[in-house]
């Protein structure tokens, strides 16, 4: 049986008040559990020391027993030297999942496709009209040559 060391919520709505216990790992947040070992009133100011209260005694039997504190509780403890606890790391913590990205990806395609459309149809009447000026010129061109050879074969 895996042992923790967690917080169970009671208090009303909007007004949390937290027991410390020792549970089964199994067992629901706020269900069975094997001793309240503490209490933490997130309402109370961080200075004061009513805020989090527990049993130093009991915390260090069940953390000699094998009881894993969670991380929240292990913060708690840390702060009389009970168990060590470190800031976690979790770089991917901001970074949208996979479909999030494939949707980022249509979006930037389409705006990109949107771009050469619209830098095209800009060109487009441009290129026509510079088309249209090179055009008659070398209809002007071969019309001579044309007519000159017209002339030779007949």
């Amino acid at each position: 049986m895996s042992l923790k060391i967690r917080l169970a919520r009671g208090g009303a709505k909007k007004r949390p008040y937290y027991n410390i216990v020792v549970a089964d790992s199994r067992m629901p947040r706020d269900g069975r559990f094997i001793e309240k070992v503490g209490s933490y009133n997130p309402l109370l100011a961080k200075t004061d020391e009513k805020r989090v209260q527990y049993n130093e005694d009991r915390i260090k039997h069940w953390l000699g027993v094998g009881a894993k504190p969670t991380d929240r509780v292990a913060r708690f403890l840390a702060a009389n030297d009970l168990v060590k606890w470190e800031r976690g790391n979790n770089p991917k913590k901001g970074e949208p999942g996979e479909k999030a990205k494939e949707r980022e990806q249509e979006k930037q395609d389409k705006l990109e496709a949107a771009k050469a459309a619209a830098e095209e149809a800009a060109n487009a009447p441009a290129e026509e009209a510079s088309e249209q000026a090179d055009a008659p010129a070398e209809e002007a061109d071969a019309a001579p040559e044309e007519a000159a050879a017209e002339e030779k074969s007949e």
